[in-house]
C-alpha cells in the first residue's frame, strides 16, 4: 500500500466517524441552532468521504473534487438559508410568548393602588384628519 493509499483510508476512517458524529448529534438535539450545526457537520464528514475516495487513485479523480468544491457550496448556501429560517420560527414563538403573556396581564384583576399614589393620564395628541390631495 502506497502512503497515498494509506492516507485516503485514513481520511476515508475519519469521514466516517465525522459523518456519524453529526448525523447523532442532528437525531439527539432540540435546539435548532444546534441542529443545523450537526447537519453542517455531517456534511463536512460526506465530503471528507468523498476526497478519500477520490484520492485513492492516481491522479486524483477530477470529477469527485468538483462534487466536492460544488458541494461547499451549497453547504454554505442552505446554511444561510437555515440560520434565516431559524431566525423566524424563533421570532414567531417569541411573539406568540408575548402575545400570551399579554393576554394574561390584560385578564388578571388590577391592583389596587391608594389614590395619592396613582400615576397622572397621558395626555393624547390630537389626531388631524389628512388633507386630500387634489385630483
Amino acid at each position: 500500500m502506497t502512503g497515498a493509499a494509506a492516507a485516503a483510508g485514513w481520511y476515508l476512517a475519519i469521514g466516517v466517524v465525522i459523518a456519524l458524529a453529526g448525523l447523532v448529534r442532528l437525531l439527539l438535539g432540540r435546539d435548532l441552532v444546534a441542529r443545523l450545526i450537526a447537519l453542517n457537520v455531517t456534511g463536512i464528514g460526506s465530503l471528507i468521504i468523498l476526497l478519500a475516495l477520490g484520492a485513492r487513485e492516481e491522479p486524483t479523480d477530477p470529477v469527485l473534487s468538483a462534487l466536492v468544491i460544488t458541494g461547499l457550496v451549497i453547504t454554505v448556501a442552505f446554511t444561510g438559508l437555515g440560520a434565516v429560517l431559524i431566525r423566524r420560527i424563533e421570532g414567531e414563538e417569541d411573539a406568540e410568548a408575548g402575545a400570551t403573556e399579554a393576554a394574561e396581564v390584560e385578564s388578571a384583576p388590577p391592583a389596587h393602588t391608594p389614590p395619592d399614589s396613582a400615576p397622572a393620564e397621558r395626555a393624547r395628541p390630537e389626531r388631524r384628519p389628512r388633507e386630500q390631495e387634489p385630483s
